[in-house]
């Protein structure tokens, strides 16, 4: 009997696994292109490969700073969560925006991310909650606003890892994933944040995101600190002792418990500095 439990308890564990998995086969079915299941959070990436954006004539890689994504996740039987941010240019905005609205998806945030790149690039944060086919749906009808890559890259040899890996993560004390040619890394929060009385998860853009890319000066980087607003001081002080430049000082939400504030940041140099400038602030987030 026993024997007869267990199996039966592992058929509907396999049972409950590929019910939650087909519950996603619609996203690229709509959106064009799938994305990646982790912990519950199912996120998409549209890095805008059209796009050649450059600062001080470093050319920013799409990976790095200039990545369209949305995350979701199940809220109940029958409503999921989304947020995200999509990266336009200036033009493509308020088309977007009223894409968005159309479909009754929130509009969070419209602001920069960088400062003096060129062309200009905007980033529009949104959060949305529903049934999963119309969330979809409003965010396709918002991309096609756009010159967004919709299809897939067409499959290649995957980009070699940063020549600087080893250097940086000894630096930055964990390994960073390799996304694409860039080195990035992710550091949770210690607590919960929640939007509308509903939590999102690291995966859903708050995590402190450190992105390190190939540059003509050894390597650039870029990404946010998702701060507490007690943090937030001791932080800017960190980056500009190191010359790191603060590039936006802003909310992504609203209505979010704790308050966070998303401290953006651009810094190129020597792969060993720029870690060691970084990881400054990290801790000082962390000082008391």
């Amino acid at each position: 009997m026993k024997r007869l439990f267990l199996f039966i308890l592992v058929l509907a564990c396999i049972n409950a696994v590929a019910q939650s998995d087909s519950s996603w086969d619609m996203v690229p079915q709509i959106l064009g292109r799938g994305g990646k299941l982790t912990d519950d959070i199912y996120k998409v990436g549209f890095p805008r490969t059209d796009l050649k954006v450059t600062i001080n004539g470093t050319a920013i890689a799409p990976t790095a700073g200039l990545g369209t994504w949305m995350a979701f996740r199940k809220a109940d039987s029958a409503n999921y969560v989304a947020d995200g941010d999509l990266v336009l240019l200036a033009a493509e905005v308020n088309p977007v925006i009223s894409a968005l609205q159309n479909g009754g998806i929130e509009v969070s945030a419209v602001h920069n991310h960088l400062i003096g790149e060129e062309p200009q690039v905007m980033y529009v944060h949104f959060f949305g909650r529903g049934p999963l086919n119309n969330l979809l749906r409003t965010l396709r009808a918002a991309l096609d606003t756009t010159k967004t890559p919709i299809a897939p890259a067409a499959s290649s040899a995957p980009a070699p890892p940063l020549p600087e890996k080893k250097e940086i993560e000894a630096v930055m004390g964990k390994a960073g994933a390799d996304n694409q040619g860039v080195l990035a890394f992710s550091f949770p929060r210690s607590h919960d944040i929640v939007m509308h009385h509903e939590t999102l998860a690291p995966a859903m853009g708050m995590a402190t995101a450190i992105n390190f890319q190939s540059s003509p000066k050894g390597v650039a980087a870029t990404g946010d600190y998702v701060l507490r607003e007690d943090e937030v001081t001791r932080v800017l002080l960190a980056l500009r002792k190191d010359n790191v430049l603060v590039t936006a000082v802003h909310n992504h939400l609203y209505d979010d418990e704790p308050r966070m504030v998303f401290v953006h940041f651009w810094a190129e140099g020597k792969a060993a500095e720029v870690a060691l400038s970084l990881k400054h602030a990290l801790d000082a987030a962390s000082a008391k």
